[in-house]
């Protein structure tokens, strides 16, 4: 049986999937796909260590750079 980006396992054709879905709906089955939510700190440590390694001048000249960029007509 396939699996899904989780690791679920999901039935392969359109059939067994409708199926599924089905039982689901109806109470047969559980639903295991339940997953967990990602730990939103560890994609934002990266971005505050950078902003504490620059210096304020640096972050400035990045933040208008963005602005003019953001802001163009192109």
């Amino acid at each position: 049986m396939p699996k899904g980006p989780q690791g679920q396992k999901r039935p392969a054709d359109v059939i067994g999937a409708a199926i599924r879905v089905a039982r689901i709906a109806t109470g047969e089955e559980d639903d295991d796909t339940e997953t967990e939510k990602p730990d939103k700190t560890v994609g934002s440590e990266g971005g505050k260590a950078r902003a504490d390694k620059l210096s304020s001048e640096r972050r400035s000249e990045i933040a208008r750079k963005a602005a003019q960029k953001r802001w163009s007509k192109d």
